[in-house]
């Protein structure tokens, strides 16, 4: 672990080799696993396992009850709700040891997932897409979008700041603006992008 300029509580655990960021806070009953490394300023809840060989970007936040197992990495400014489920293999079998073929999850900047959704291995979830509660992920997710159901669909878009946008459609060239912080974005073939 590097210099210690970060807090762990005293009921969890963090094995040797870690790298933690400065500020970053670690609560309750968690375990971080060998090989793991987390950014600066995150804030893990209760009872969340990570790694191992794990990475966390800056400013990821998870909330209790969640385990993030080797394969996924989260980028800067991801967001974890309660109990959400990052998987790791397509088909477990107890007797069957598969740890070779793990299927890699990229969570890319600002993306959040919430409560009790479930992210299937093997994608990659957009740059701040926002996974509705108890969702179920088994495809790529675009920048942007609002998954929502079992199995997740696009469900319509969302801003930077969290809003969802409206009037968002298939056709081409659509420009959209946030009700609430301004930004725009531009809607052509079948993504959004923002405009700077």
């Amino acid at each position: 672990m590097s210099e210690k300029n970060f807090f762990v509580h005293e009921s969890s655990y963090i094995d040797e080799g870690v790298i933690i960021g400065q500020g970053t806070k670690i609560w309750h009953f968690s375990h971080i696993m060998k090989g793991s490394k987390i950014g600066e300023n995150c804030n893990f809840g209760q009872n969340v396992v990570m790694g191992p060989n794990v990475t966390a970007g800056n400013n990821v936040k998870i909330q209790n009850n969640v385990s993030v197992y080797d394969g996924v990495e989260l980028e800067d400014d991801v967001f974890c709700g309660p109990s959400m489920v990052f998987t790791n293999v397509i088909n477990p079998r107890s007797h069957i040891l598969r740890k070779h073929e793990y299927k890699k999850t990229l969570v890319k900047r600002g993306a959040s997932i919430g409560a009790n959704a479930t992210i299937v291995c093997g994608h990659t979830l957009g740059r701040y897409c926002f996974i509705g509660a108890g969702a179920v992920v088994t495809k790529d997710v675009p920048d942007y979008a609002l998954i929502i159901g079992n199995p997740g669909r696009v469900a319509g878009w969302v801003c930077q700041c969290g809003v969802r946008l409206h009037s968002a459609t298939s056709k081409e060239n659509i420009f959209l603006t946030c009700q609430a912080c301004k930004s725009k974005y531009s809607f052509d073939a079948g993504k959004l992008s923002e405009i700077i």
